[in-house]
């Protein structure tokens, strides 16, 4: 192996004749070199670590053989280690994937088309955002005002905290479908009787699905990483923050913000598959459109 500063490498060979037997030596020498003594001072360059833990370049990786457990310091043509499907093209600075009309997904893999009667297709998730008073999964239905769902009234808007779990899409799908998005939190004020609420949840409503992975709830927030920023649901930019201190942390990983428990229900970026329970909010600009019912 040679030390990971080593920059400049030679290599030799010379024919040996010992008696009737014939033996090549075959010798490489690396600058800077290794363990020597210099003057009676032994010089170590060597330190004790784990494989590939002087790797500097910011794009390279520990390459390992399948026949030893140690490992060296390359920097592959690929440095995202990953491939664009159905001619997506790879941004290799980003390591994201521009997909194709018609195509989605982190490796442009899922294919899809559909038709939203009220509201707007939104590419990079394959599905519709509905116009608020309208459900389904094309945002054809009409949908009568569920007063009888709201958990708190703020300002005028209804809030409604689920109580089964599920995934961040499978959340947003579900406020959808009753006619309104994952919280939108833009005030001081919102934050804080929610948090409140929240706190005393436990011990004031039942809980009919203990499927969760966290004490947390999902709000209509995401990292956009074509925008660079989070954005709410209704695709407006975020002004209001309420993260919870050294969040968001997970640098793309955690796209999804949920109100975290353990923070005094500030917010956390989150891996979007994880089952959390979640609020949908009804915005009260909007529930005069919706259909009374009969």
């Amino acid at each position: 192996l040679v030390w990971a500063t080593s920059s400049r490498l030679g290599c030799g060979r010379h024919l040996c004749f010992m008696g009737q037997a014939a033996m090549e030596a075959f010798v490489c020498a690396y600058s800077p070199g290794g363990n020597w003594e210099v003057n009676g001072k032994t010089i170590v360059p060597y330190k004790k670590g784990a494989w590939c833990s002087l790797c500097t370049a910011s794009v390279s990786g520990c390459f390992k053989a399948w026949d030893h457990a140690g490992g060296l310091c390359e920097v592959p043509r690929n440095p995202c280690r990953m491939s664009c499907r159905n001619h997506g093209h790879l941004n290799v600075s980003t390591c994201h994937c521009h997909c194709p009309p018609g195509y989605t997904g982190r490796y442009c893999q899922v294919r899809c088309s559909m038709q939203c009667v009220h509201g707007r297709f939104r590419k990079e998730e394959c599905s519709c955002v509905c116009d608020l008073g309208y459900g389904g999964a094309q945002c054809a239905t009409k949908v009568h005002f569920p007063f009888h769902i709201c958990d708190l009234r703020i300002d005028g808007d209804c809030f409604m905290v689920s109580s089964e779990a599920d995934t961040y899409y499978g959340a947003r799908m579900k406020c959808q479908r009753k006619g309104g998005v994952l919280a939108q939190i833009e005030s001081q004020k919102v934050q804080d009787i929610l948090a409140f609420y929240l706190g005393h949840l436990e011990t004031t409503n039942e809980v009919t699905d203990s499927d969760f992975e966290t004490r947390n709830f999902w709000i209509g927030l995401t990292y956009k990483t074509t925008k660079d920023s989070f954005r709410w649901t209704t695709g407006e930019h975020q002004a209001f923050t309420s993260f919870a201190f050294g969040q968001p942390d997970n640098q793309g990983f955690g796209n999804c913000v949920e109100l975290q428990a353990s923070a005094a229900f500030n917010w956390n970026d989150q891996r979007c598959k994880t089952r959390n329970r979640y609020i949908c909010q009804f915005a009260q600009e909007h529930i005069s459109r919706w259909d009374p019912g009969p």
